[in-house]
């Protein structure tokens, strides 16, 4: 009952997290093991189900950490933003907001949803990650960078017509404020990397 009734909305979570499908599969049953072990540990302090999330978006971290050996961090003294234009999200669905972020590289697909989408702050993302606050901040900075640059494209409807030619060095700007689709109950946090 527990597994059927939250599985859902904890797969979404997890497929945030992972870089495929099979991935996020594997994520959501080791966090339901890990659930079902530790539920008598639940000392109902808060919400039962954000505890579960809790467990998940941990699982989904030490899942990440064992595939980090490929994964080079960026430091923020490499970053260089300047003040950027506005953009349209009228078209845009929650399922191809998701895509995109599912599409990130690792690091930044991380962070972002920590800190975007979860709400950790760069400190817990810090010591969760094993990286430093700095590096936290740069990779939420070029994760919202690249996402604006794909959500233009996907506005202006080139999205996957010349999809290589999006890179880091031409997304030097960034998304300020909450984005919330109207849509859905998808929202991202505010995002001004503070």
């Amino acid at each position: 009952m527990l597994y059927s009734s939250m599985a859902p909305e904890l797969y979404g979570l997890c497929m945030r997290y992972s870089k495929d499908d099979h991935e996020a599969q594997d994520v959501l049953q080791l966090g339901f093991i890990k659930v079902f072990k530790s539920i008598a540990s639940f000392r109902r302090e808060g919400s039962f189900e954000g505890w579960v999330r809790r467990i998940m978006v941990n699982t989904a971290v030490e899942n990440y950490h064992k595939r980090k050996a490929d994964q080079s961090w960026i430091d923020i003294n490499e970053i260089h933003d300047i003040a950027g234009d506005t953009f349209e999200m009228d078209t845009l669905e929650v399922q191809d907001l998701l895509g995109l972020i599912r599409e990130l590289p690792d690091g930044f697909r991380i962070v972002f949803n920590m800190y975007a989408i979860e709400g950790y702050s760069h400190k817990e993302i810090a010591k969760l990650l094993n990286i430093s606050e700095g590096t936290s901040k740069s990779q939420l900075s070029r994760a919202r960078a690249l996402l604006k640059r794909k959500i233009k494209i996907m506005e202006n409807g080139l999205y996957g017509k010349n999809e290589s030619n999006i890179s880091l060095q031409d997304s030097q700007t960034d998304v300020n404020g909450s984005l919330t689709l109207a849509s859905s109950s998808l929202k991202i946090n505010n995002c001004d990397g503070k």
